[in-house]
């Protein structure tokens, strides 16, 4: 299904043109006028390369339905984004980060307005990331495709990560593990969560400890029930949220070649799609703010 996917070399090919356009100016303009324009020309270069390079897939769910994935790399921030809309009509949206080594997952659910809830309810959940998880922000930003309409399965179905969130994130203090936090997740607020054996991880890296705020189950569980199992809207309980990413490229494949003396070398000829499924565990002060649960 990935035959048609390939990381491209357009960045190297757009500073060779530049090359070749200065070397044709240069029998033809005084030196002065060479230097403004290498200057400009490497303006050009630095604006191409900090641009957000997007690829639209389509992507069929586990339910059937098929959904676009927009798929995002900034390479001067190296961070990749996957964003789609599941059959429910929550919008997911992944950010890895790779500076901070961080991953971000934010889940817009529609929310029961005949129930008293709002349009919609946001929730996110970050965790540490691991560097064989996705491919790296440069080569997402060199991946293209020759048939845009094609209708992905991934290679690899990963197995379901079981995730226990048992602390909340401070969203005022959540640029200490990754400056996308904030933006992403403002409208979650009272609901970022992270896990404990994270916590501890930022803690030894000198993190501040009041970013993090130890929720009732780590010491309370047994007083709490499954949302699901709760028939008060008010009383808390521990929720439960599950997605899947089902497509997103997650190795790169390299093919070998060799040069007119034999020497053989290898270079990135296109990547290896995964699938892999989350499900989160958290703590809620009331069932009002996990409605979705009922029919787990």
């Amino acid at each position: 299904m990935n035959a048609d996917l390939w990381i491209s070399s357009r960045f190297f090919h757009l500073s060779c043109s530049v090359l070749r356009i200065l070397g044709m100016f240069a029998s033809c303009v005084s030196v002065a006028s060479v230097r403004i324009l290498t200057r400009i020309c490497a303006l050009v270069l630095l604006v191409a390369v900090g641009l957000c390079s997007e690829l639209r897939v389509r992507v069929r769910l586990a339910d059937g339905l098929v959904t676009e994935e927009v798929l995002e790399a900034d390479i001067e921030r190296d961070l990749i984004s996957v964003e789609f809309k599941q059959g429910d009509g929550a919008l997911i949206t992944f950010v890895a980060d790779f500076k901070q080594d961080v991953k971000i997952f934010r889940a817009l659910i529609l929310g029961e307005l005949e129930r008293g809830q709002n349009q919609y309810q946001a929730v996110c959940f970050i965790s540490r990331l691991s560097r064989n998880e996705i491919i790296p922000s440069e080569s997402m930003a060199r991946l293209r495709q020759k048939n845009p309409h094609a209708i992905r399965l991934a290679e690899e179905r990963r197995g379901l990560e079981q995730l226990t969130m048992s602390a909340a994130v401070n969203l005022s203090q959540a640029s200490q593990l990754s400056s996308h936090i904030h933006n992403m997740c403002s409208e979650a607020r009272e609901a970022i969560y992270t896990r404990e054996s994270d916590v501890k991880h930022w803690l030894d890296k000198g993190v501040d400890g009041s970013i993090f705020e130890v929720l009732p189950q780590t010491t309370e569980a047994p007083s709490f029930q499954a949302c699901h199992s709760t028939k008060d809207l008010w009383q808390p309980c521990l929720c439960t949220y599950s997605l899947r990413l089902e497509w997103y490229p997650c190795l790169l494949k390299y093919c070998r070649s060799r040069d007119t003396t034999g020497k053989g070398s290898t270079y990135k000829c296109g990547i290896k799609s995964c699938s892999k499924g989350y499900h989160f565990t958290y703590y809620v002060p009331q069932k009002q703010m996990c409605l979705w649960d009922e029919e787990t």
